[in-house]
């Protein structure tokens, strides 16, 4: 449903330094806008599925995509369709499993706005701070109350804590760092793997943290990585998502699957853990009714949070290991 941004995101690709041999392009709209868009488009070794409800959904169509790829090809990139890479990105993904030949999986660098600044290793740091590989960028404002109560990880990015809630910034240093968790706009596995592990059945429609569950589950087999020279741009469309009520509810049910899916057996104390952190995050949220002008918007979504945490004392997910 984002017929404007994935002709960008084509377009990015098309500039890449190295080209992909296979661009699936696999469409779960429920218009034809957007296969009309790519009808005067030129774009080399392209081809385009519209699929119907059948097949609907982020993992369910990247499941579908991966079925169709061709036998010869050894990469399978996942992108989201309002990304917008940088020149180099293929080539340096490709680079780092050059360089890693047991790495299952490769992950790319999402450009934000963080104020990142370098800083030497005698500099002393406030409590407000996040400090990575001698970079450091002020906290946010939720995690400096989650750093307060003690519901702060201490794992390194991309690595889940025992009571989940992990952090996942990296600074912008060029390096490639190991992971367990790949952000699904931005990720790539081996084609072998991919045959072998499919995207979890549970996750269906918007399909939210689909990604972390693939990655943690092939993170048990083998490596991942994140590549933070493999650059491009996540624009965060609003074409084609869920209302919020939904969104919300997915936020803590889906959460709530990657966690027991990377952690089966959590201590008493780690269960306390992510209960309240998800209770402290809806909180949270639920201020922004009196906070932001979107007041409709931050009820809804926290209500969705509510009732899905709710529901979990009552009927939790069953888990596809």
């Amino acid at each position: 449903m984002r017929p404007n941004d994935i002709l960008n995101a084509l377009d990015s690709i098309t500039n890449q330094t190295l080209y992909p041999t296979q661009i699936l392009v696999v469409d779960g709209s429920t218009d034809t806008n957007t296969q009309e868009s790519l009808k005067t488009s030129n774009y080399k070794n392209l081809e385009y599925f519209l699929v119907d409800n059948t097949y609907r959904g982020a993992a369910k169509q990247r499941n579908y995509g991966v079925d169709r790829v061709n036998e010869d090809v050894e990469i399978v990139l996942f992108l989201d369709d309002d990304v917008v890479l940088l020149p180099n990105y293929c080539e340096e993904i490709i680079k780092t499993f050059q360089k890693n030949p047991k790495a299952l999986g490769v992950g790319g660098y999402i450009i934000d706005n963080e104020k990142w600044k370098v800083v030497s290793d005698n500099y002393k740091p406030k409590f407000t701070d996040y400090i990575f590989d001698n970079f450091v960028v002020k906290h946010s404002s939720r995690n400096i109350i989650r750093k307060i109560l003690g519901l702060l990880s201490d794992k390194p990015p991309g690595f889940m804590p025992e009571f989940s809630h992990g952090l996942g910034l990296l600074p912008p240093t060029g390096k490639t760092y190991p992971t367990e968790q790949l952000i699904g706009c931005t990720c790539s596995f081996k084609r072998s793997i991919l045959i072998e592990q499919k995207f979890d059945s549970f996750f269906e429609g918007y399909s939210l943290y689909e990604d972390a569950a693939l990655s943690i589950k092939i993170s048990k087999k083998g490596p991942l990585y994140i590549n933070t020279n493999a650059k491009l741009y996540h624009y965060h469309a609003s074409g084609g998502r869920p209302n919020l009520y939904k969104y919300g509810q997915m936020v803590v049910k889906n959460g709530w699957y990657v966690w027991r899916l990377a952690h089966p057996e959590p201590s008493t104390k780690n269960k306390i853990k992510w209960h309240a952190t998800t209770l402290l995050l809806m909180f949270l949220r639920f201020l922004n009714v009196f906070t932001t002008t979107k007041r409709k918007e931050a009820f809804t979504e926290s209500l969705g949070r509510l009732v899905a945490w709710l529901n979990l004392f009552i009927n939790k997910p069953n888990i596809e290991r």
